[in-house]
């Protein structure tokens, strides 16, 4: 979505010709849909991709392709054969010590649970622990934890965890942003809808490096959205990755569990969640009589894969620190998106730092040349 964002701004306000390079059989990276044909379901390849921001230049620039539904995204877990609401709120508290607390309640019973943290906490087990406590850590969040990163908790950063919040009501809205929903269009049509000026040409199933080192000139620049290390050949080392795989199945029924996405939390599960896409839009009103859903299974992701989340570690900082250095020297060339700046973007963040780059950067230098 930030180079798309960069295409779409590049040719619309300055009148300039784009190639748009992917490596894919689609544009827009994770967040692509597309309709299943046997059943009409608008599916998310890459697992749900839920909208929100509260920024109104990226919610209004994203509605000239496409106006959104009214979903509200809520998440459950599923710990031992029972379901709790996610992120940890007063439903939740209240359900698995199965009592009826107050607000003043649960912060009381919490707050005698995580206790045991001591100053700042060091790691993700720490800061989780000092946020719910040790019963509700141990429950809902180290298995998933330990299958989404196949790492120790204690070996992780805060900031792994510091993105989920902790309410002592009933909200159990997973987000709480301004606005939230996803495309009315679906998200294909809507990155589709983002590249359909003439001036853009969109070159699908190609790798970049099939044709690097293009020849430019002073006049042409490559805002590049691919992996950085691979851009420098990995002269620095691999910068490590978690990726996904997905088991879609059709089941023969109107609705499989009742929501758009159920966690598991036991580690005895080998799958982290399950997607089924029928809930994402409630306004179609699908008229099958089946359903489609995905498990979705965390690796370390190796060299043949797609990337999705940077795992982050100390090694992992030192050698991104080599590579921004190379990236700022490299003239004519542009970093961005999740995979050229090593970060876990969510899509508001990728659209908002596009037209930051465009804004600061390249439309003063394009409008030189």
């Amino acid at each position: 979505m930030f180079g798309l964002t960069i295409a779409e701004v590049v040719t619309r306000r300055l009148g300039l010709k784009v190639i748009v390079i992917e490596k894919r059989a689609h544009i827009g990276g994770n967040a692509w849909s597309e309709i299943h044909q046997e059943t009409g379901i608008e599916i998310h390849k890459y697992g749900s991709h839920l909208f929100h921001t509260s920024n109104e230049i990226v919610w209004n620039y994203l509605n000239n392709f496409s106006g959104f539904n009214q979903y509200q995204h809520r998440v459950w877990t599923n710990h031992q054969g029972r379901i709790y609401s996610l992120p940890v709120n007063l439903n939740t508290i209240s359900s698995f010590f199965n009592q009826h607390l107050s607000p003043s309640d649960a912060i009381q019973l919490i707050n005698s649970h995580r206790g045991e943290i001591v100053g700042t906490p060091r790691n993700l087990e720490e800061k989780a622990i000092s946020m719910v406590g040790r019963p509700l850590y141990e429950a809902l969040i180290r298995g998933y934890t330990l299958k989404q990163w196949d790492e120790d908790p204690r070996s992780l950063p805060t900031e792994t965890i510091s993105r989920l919040p902790v309410r002592f009501n009933f909200d159990n809205r997973y987000f709480q942003d301004k606005w939230e929903g996803l495309p009315l269009t679906g998200y294909g049509q809507m990155l589709l809808n983002m590249v359909a000026n003439p001036l853009i040409e969109v070159v699908l199933e190609t790798d970049f490096f099939d044709l690097y080192p293009l020849q430019l000139n002073n006049s042409q620049i490559i805002v590049y959205t691919g992996p950085i290390d691979r851009y420098f050949n990995y002269a620095y080392g691999h910068l490590n990755w978690r990726t996904l795989d997905f088991e879609f199945e059709t089941h023969n029924t109107v609705d499989f569990q009742g929501t758009s996405v159920i966690n598991y939390s036991d580690i005895e599960v080998p799958f982290t969640r399950i997607h089924e896409f029928r809930h994402l839009h409630p306004e179609r009103n699908y008229k099958s009589d089946f359903t489609i859903t995905a498990k979705e299974y965390s690796r370390r992701a190796d060299i043949h894969d797609e990337p999705y989340y940077p795992v982050n570690s100390k090694e992992d900082r030192s050698r991104l620190l080599n590579y921004r250095e190379l990236a700022s020297k490299s003239k004519g060339v542009f970093f961005g998106g999740r995979l050229g700046t090593y970060q876990y973007l969510d899509m508001h963040m990728a659209v908002a730092s596009a037209l930051t780059l465009y804004k600061t950067q390249l439309e003063p230098i394009l409008q030189r040349s």
